[in-house]
C-alpha cells in the first residue's frame, strides 16, 4: 500500500507541476501531507517526516538564499560584465554559439562534482547574456542541467561513490571503462545545447550587442569606471567564496553569509545603501528558499514514511530473475527517468544491491549493473528531479519553474542515457 501512496505522489507531483494546475508550494507539500494522512499515520508523526524533512534541506536552503543575494549584489556591482561582453563578442551574439558555450561552462565548472556549484556559477554568470539577447531562460537552466548531469559520473560523484560502495567493487573499475561513454555523452550534451541554440537562433535571428553605439550617460560611465576598479576585488572574494565552499573550509551555507555582508561592504561604502541593495533582491531570494523548504517537506514525508523503500521493495521484486542476463541493458534504459521516483540512497543502497545479487547468481557480473545505473540514475537525471535541493537551486537561480524544465530537459537527458547506453554495450562495457 505505502508503495502505491508513494508511486501516486510523484505522479500527482509531476502531472500537477508540468500542467500548472497548482502551485509548486502545493504539489510539494499539501500532495504528500492529504496521501500521509490516508497512510494512516497521524498529523503528529506527518508533522514530524516534515520536520526531520526541513532539517535535512535547511543548509541547501540557507547557502541559496544567500547566494541569490551574494551574486545579485556582485551583478549590479559589475563583476559579470567583462564575462556578458566578452561571450557576446565571442559568440557574435549567436544563440547557437552562446547555447555551446553554455554546455562548455556547465561541464567545465561541475568538475567538482557539485551541482550547487555548478549552477551558482553557470547560470549567476550567464544569465544576464540571455537576458540581453532575449533567450529563453529555460534553455539555460536545461543546458546547464545537460552539462552537470553526464559530468555526475565522475568517480568522485555522488552516484558513482554510491554504486560502488553498494556493490563492495573498486570505484576506478567501475568507472574508468566507461570513460569513453562519458566523452560520446559530453558530445551528445554539446549538440543537444546547438539544437537548443539553432530554435533560439531561428526565432531570434544573430543578434548583436544590445545599445552596442549608443552614447552612454555621464553618470552610467562613472559606475562602469567604478566597477571596473573593483573588478580585481570582487573576482577574488568570490573565488575565495567558492574555494571555501568546494574545499569545505566552512560549511556551505556560511560561504555566502560570510561573503554577502562582505560583498556590500567592499562595493558600496554608503551603509544606507546597503538596505536598498538587499531588498532589491529579496523577494526572489525568499521564493525561492520557500520553494527548497516545500521540496524538503516532500521529501522527509515521502522518506520517513516509509513510502521510498516500500517503492524499493516493489521494484526489487517486480523484475523477474529470468531476466537478470538483460538487467544492465534494462536498468541502463530506464535509469534516467528513476532519477525521478528514487533519491540516491534508496535507489544505490537498496535497489541496485538486490539487482546486483541477482544478476551475479546468473554469472552475471554485478559491476555491469552498476555501470549501467550511474548512467542515469542521478546522473543525468538529477537535474530533473524534484528530489535533489540542487534542481531547485537551479530553477532558483534561472527563475524558472519545474514544469518548464522537465520538458525540456527530460528528453534530452533521457537521450543522453540512452545514446551513453547503446555506446557502453557497443563497447562490451555492459
Amino acid at each position: 500500500m505505502l508503495a502505491l501512496l508513494g508511486l501516486l505522489t510523484i505522479l500527482i507531483l509531476l502531472i500537477l507541476v508540468i500542467t500548472k494546475k497548482a502551485t509548486v508550494h502545493f504539489c510539494l507539500v499539501v500532495v504528500p501531507f492529504v496521501i500521509a494522512l490516508l497512510a494512516g499515520f497521524s498529523i503528529s508523526e506527518v508533522s514530524e517526516f516534515m520536520t526531520k524533512g526541513i532539517s535535512s534541506i535547511a543548509s541547501t536552503g540557507i547557502m541559496l538564499t544567500f547566494a541569490i543575494l551574494f551574486f545579485g549584489v556582485m551583478y549590479e556591482a559589475g563583476m559579470f560584465d567583462p564575462v556578458i561582453k566578452g561571450v557576446i563578442k565571442v559568440s557574435g551574439g549567436d544563440p547557437l554559439k552562446l547555447a555551446v558555450g553554455t554546455a562548455i561552462v556547465a561541464i567545465c565548472s561541475h568538475m567538482d562534482g557539485s551541482g550547487a556549484t555548478t549552477f551558482l556559477i553557470t547560470v549567476s554568470a550567464l544569465l544576464p547574456i540571455y537576458n540581453a539577447l532575449g533567450m529563453k531562460r529555460v534553455y539555460l537552466a536545461a543546458i546547464a542541467g545537460l552539462g552537470a548531469g553526464v559530468m555526475n559520473l565522475m568517480p568522485w560523484g555522488g552516484p558513482t561513490i554510491r554504486a560502488a560502495t553498494a556493490l563492495s567493487v573498486d570505484v576506478t573499475s567501475l568507472y574508468n571503462p566507461i570513460i569513453p561513454v562519458q566523452v560520446i555523452g559530453i558530445i551528445w550534451v554539446l549538440l543537444a545545447a546547438a539544437y537548443l541554440g539553432n530554435k533560439e537562433r531561428k526565432r531570434l535571428g544573430i543578434i548583436i550587442e544590445p545599445n552596442s553605439g549608443q552614447q552612454e550617460s555621464e553618470e552610467a560611465g562613472a559606475e562602469e569606471n567604478r566597477a571596473k576598479k573593483m573588478l580585481p576585488v570582487n573576482i577574488l572574494l568570490t573565488v575565495v567564496i567558492l574555494f571555501l565552499m568546494i574545499k569545505k573550509v566552512i560549511p556551505l551555507s556560511a560561504a555566502f553569509i560570510l561573503g554577502l555582508p562582505i560583498a556590500l561592504w567592499i562595493n558600496y561604502p554608503d551603509i544606507k545603501t546597503h538596505q536598498s541593495k538587499l531588498e532589491a533582491h529579496a523577494k526572489g531570494a525568499v521564493y525561492t528558499a520557500s520553494v527548497i523548504f516545500a521540496a524538503g517537506i516532500f521529501t522527509g514525508i515521502l522518506k520517513n514514511s516509509g513510502m521510498i523503500e516500500a517503492m524499493t521493495q516493489v521494484m526489487v521484486g517486480f523484475l523477474p530473475q529470468s531476466m537478470a542476463a538483460y538487467y544492465a541493458p534494462i536498468i541502463g534504459f530506464f535509469s534516467m527517468p528513476l532519477s525521478l521516483f528514487f533519491d540516491p540512497d534508496s535507489f544505490y543502497f537498496g535497489v541496485l544491491p538486490v539487482l546486483g545479487g541477482a544478476a551475479q547468481a546468473l554469472g552475471i557480473e554485478q559491476i555491469e549493473i552498476g555501470r549501467a545505473a550511474i548512467l542515469g540514475q542521478m546522473t543525468t537525471g538529477f537535474p530533473a528531479s524534484p528530489l535533489t535541493g540542487s534542481t531547485w537551486l537551479l530553477l532558483g537561480l534561472a527563475g524558472v519553474e519545474l514544469g518548464d524544465l522537465q520538458k525540456v530537459l527530460i528528453p534530452l537527458a533521457w537521450g543522453t542515457t540512452i545514446v551513453m547506453v547503446i555506446a557502453a554495450m557497443i563497447i562490451g562495457v555492459i
